[in-house]
């Protein structure tokens, strides 16, 4: 029977499942239900996020980085402290879900291997007064592997042959130093194959966490790497899907919290959900769609409370994949590809959209106005811009140019100013060097608390009017525009507005656009 087993397993596709910290910390059992109704038709590899019982902000994660600044300063207490509450919160999470005594015994054991390994790491970098990027790196990597632990017991409870898989100690693939390109993650899911070989009919409990990277993962990746992981986990597999389980429905037109008329969309492409995450939407890390798209891969979102919903599909567009794939496989530079926007009979535009997509906000948006001080020559300009702009680790949200002005719009991850009128003040080391380098370009005017309004549709390109449409009514509504900046890949219109009128802005302009818009 086994054997037959085995042979039906091995006939299924494989899917892959990623499942985010709070929906560990909260729906355990809901994830357990998913899982077995997922493993009645297809054969499914489970990667795990770093477990967190309520927001991000108070997840594994930011305590286990906590707990590094800590060592870093000699706090034996403060980290010491941190590791016992994390070791306690798994504990007490895993008691009311394991129905088995030795079950749970296991697991307590694992978790305290685990956290004990976690206090040699600290401990040592509480000697050395410092927290390299690749210490660092193991240490948060503690997360992922206490959260497979926790799922792979659960799994087991019910009667499934699950075992965790921990990415973090499999050294297969180097990055070339302070880099990490294409070249690198395709090679890395390539050396994952014969970890899943072995696999045979087991469910293999994978770590969102996969490896030490040169600089550091946080740097080159940042929070968003368990998404990452489970891209190169499903093309290693060759997966037929790969499915992000949150606690949203999908993807919405605008955010339904705010805009009560927003819709649940069906269907997405890639270039639109890229568009969508990095302009204020929490839709999925940039870099797993970069590499799930050049193997064809859909991605869908799924609610882990609601597993019967449709949820949205980011699915790739055939020969916006297959280009990205041939451009990969080759690694080098192409030549520019030109598009016409002419099609159909006489140059007429067909398949003419009705609506755009979706309608997103990116609050904490500093603007830059740099006026050049030399008006009969502008040559220069904008490159000494952005020579600054890299030396001072600024990367810019937006641009909006002409010959002798310049004005540039950044997220703030960080305080960046501070203080109430005319007391207001830069605070960063960054921005200020930067400030004051481009002052020797001209002049310079800052404006902070301001929010990003995008307006993203992949059928943009053919709507004509569509710019002026959300323009004009802002306009209407005395919504006031500080700049305009629209993508060279036509998909998205965006502007930039006071954050207090952001909300508003995205209503208004679902509703006229999207909810009357015929």
């Amino acid at each position: 029977m086994e054997s037959d087993s085995g042979a039906l397993n091995f006939r299924k596709d494989w899917v892959v499942q990623k499942y985010g910290g709070t929906s560990i910390g909260k729906f355990p059992n809901e994830i357990a239900n998913i899982i077995c109704s997922e493993l009645k038709r297809n054969r499914l590899a489970v990667v795990c996020s770093a477990r967190s019982s309520g927001i991000k902000a108070e997840g594994t994660t930011t305590k286990l980085l906590k707990a590094a600044a800590e060592a870093a300063k000699s706090n034996p207490p403060a980290y010491k402290s941190i590791v016992t509450s994390i070791l306690d919160d798994h504990i007490q999470a895993a008691i009311p879900n394991l129905r088995s005594p030795n079950l749970l015994a296991n697991l307590t054991v694992e978790f305290e291997r685990e956290t004990r390994d976690l206090m040699k790491y600290l401990t040592a970098a509480d000697t050395l007064g410092e927290v390299s990027p690749r210490t660092l790196d193991i240490i948060i990597s503690k997360g992922e592997i206490l959260s497979c632990y926790f799922i792979a017991s659960l799994l087991q409870d019910r009667g499934l042959d699950a075992y965790v898989i921990d990415l973090s100690s499999i050294r297969t693939v180097e990055a070339p130093t302070g880099d990490i390109n294409q070249g690198f993650y395709e090679d890395y899911a390539e050396a994952l194959r014969p970890v899943f070989l072995e696999s045979g009919d087991r469910i293999p409990v994978v770590t969102g966490f996969f490896g030490p990277v040169p600089g550091g993962l946080l740097s080159h990746v940042g929070r968003g790497y368990t998404d990452l992981c489970a891209a190169l986990v499903a093309i290693s597999l060759g997966a037929s899907e790969l499915q992000i389980l949150k606690e949203v429905e999908g993807i919405y037109s605008a955010d339904p919290r705010k805009v009560p008329t927003a819709r649940l969309l069906s269907t997405i492409t890639p270039s639109e959900a890229a568009e969508l995450t990095f302009y204020g939407s929490e839709v999925i890390h940039p870099f797993t769609m970069e590499q799930v798209i050049r193997e064809s891969i859909p991605i869908r979102i799924r609610n882990v409370t609601n597993p019967s919903g449709t949820g949205t599909t980011i699915l790739p567009d055939s020969l916006e994949a297959s280009a990205s794939k041939n451009i990969t496989s080759a690694r080098l530079p192409t030549p520019p590809a030109f598009r016409s926007r002419k099609s159909g009979i006489n140059g007429t535009l067909t398949n003419r959209a009705k609506r755009p997509t979706a309608v997103t906000v990116k609050n904490r948006i500093l603007v830059i106005n740099l006026r050049s001080n030399k008006r009969t020559s502008s040559r220069g300009f904008l490159e000494r811009t952005f020579a600054i702009l890299d030396k001072w680790r600024l990367s810019v949200d937006l641009i909006a140019s002409s010959e002798v002005n310049v004005s540039l719009a950044f997220y703030c991850h960080r305080e960046l100013v501070r203080g109430d009128g005319e007391r207001r003040h830069i605070v960063d080391i960054d921005l200020r060097g930067a400030v004051d380098e481009m002052a020797r370009l001209g002049a310079v005017g800052l404006v902070d608390e301001m929010a990003i309004v995008s307006l993203v549709g992949q059928e943009m390109k053919n709507m004509v009017g569509i710019s002026g449409a959300m323009l004009s009514v802002l306009g209407k509504h005395n919504i006031n525009i500080e700049m305009i900046s629209q993508g060279a890949s036509e998909i998205n219109i965006s502007c930039v507005v006071d954050q207090r009128d952001a909300d508003r802005a995205m209503s208004i302009i679902h509703t006229n656009l999207f909810t009357f818009l015929e």
